[in-house]
């Protein structure tokens, strides 16, 4: 459909988008439109699905007719989360009829809100014509490198997504494996933090996610991989996928990680800084899950970035020296 349009439109649901979020639905429907302006027309009512007001996260059935009212963007370009990062041809690690995979760079965000009109999704969306359907299996914040995974399918979609949900130990089929470089010598080889999380707690007027009893579920092992002197670069595997789950544990294990400038330490981070290091040290480096269609189990990894890897060899001859 064309974001441009003079008159109303009405599209039918096609059984592949049952169980879609109107709000995503549109998205795609409507190229270029920014999140806040789908937001506005569902508000108003001039979006109907089956002559009926609904709200912008309601699920959609297969032959759900919708009314799209007329839609005029303004030429002016997107404001994109990391303009420059989009120039360069995004890193695919595995791709076939139902799943992507890409080695998201750090400072991209996955998806539009908080200011940002273009993330990553949204770019993908304008950009991959050839794909009817995409969607963001899960999600790595903004100053998190590494691999992403989407659907190209809704029902592989959800099939993935109950697959993340599945967090008991021998029944898992996702494994999300990070490295980090935390402050501090964390001395124990293997060390795991299973404390619940709760979004949207309050500090200085910040939205952040704290520690707390009456939170979700939230697990995660520590396994050291190589100490330095005042440092230590850890993997990270996360049981559960909590929002900042991976910067919020080590913070609360005394150790936070180098770069983190909601949770980590002010001073720390402006000495690393100095070194040279612009971003949050961490990187999802390792990504297993079980194909949606095959059953295949499907292993993938991409190592640390170059930005990365060079801060650590300054670690290690500043040791030496």
């Amino acid at each position: 459909m064309r974001s441009n349009q003079t008159k109303v439109s009405y599209l039918t649901v096609q059984a592949e988008y049952s169980g879609q979020r109107l709000d995503n639905f549109l998205l795609r429907e409507l190229k270029g439109a920014p999140r806040s302006l789908i937001y506005r027309i569902v508000r108003r009512g001039e979006v109907r699905v089956n002559d009926g007001r609904v709200r912008a996260h309601a699920r959609l059935q297969a032959g759900d007719q919708i009314r799209i009212p007329p839609i005029r963007l303004s030429a002016k370009p997107c404001t994109v989360a990391g303009p420059k990062l989009f120039h360069a041809q995004l890193e695919v690690l595995y791709e076939d009829d139902h799943i992507l995979v890409i080695n998201k760079p750090a400072g991209i965000a996955v998806h539009a809100g908080s200011g940002i009109s273009m993330g990553l999704i949204e770019h993908l969306r304008a950009t991959r014509s050839e794909d009817r359907y995409l969607d963001l299996v899960h999600r790595l914040d903004r100053a998190t490198s590494g691999c992403l995974l989407l659907a190209k399918k809704r029902s592989a979609l959800r099939i993935l997504h109950q697959d993340f949900r599945q967090t008991a130990e021998r029944e898992r089929r996702v494994q999300k494996k990070y490295q980090a470089l935390v402050y501090g010598s964390w001395n124990v080889r293997r060390h795991a933090v299973d404390m619940p999380l709760k979004k949207n707690a309050e500090r200085s007027g910040e939205r952040i996610v704290l520690p707390a009893d009456d939170g979700q579920s939230a697990k995660s092992k520590f396994t050291t991989l190589q100490a330095f002197l005042g440092c230590t670069l850890m993997e990270i595997d996360l049981i559960t996928g909590r929002t900042h789950q991976a910067r919020v544990h080590a913070a609360y294990r005394g150790h936070p990680i180098i770069g983190d400038e909601k949770y980590g330490d002010k001073e720390v981070n402006r000495r690393y800084r100095s070194m040279g290091l612009k971003r949050l040290f961490l990187h999802a480096g390792n990504l297993v899950f079980t194909h949606p269609a095959s059953g295949e189990k499907i292993d993938l990894s991409c190592p640390l970035p170059d930005e990365l890897t060079r801060i650590l060899r300054r670690i290690g001859c500043a040791e030496r020296n």
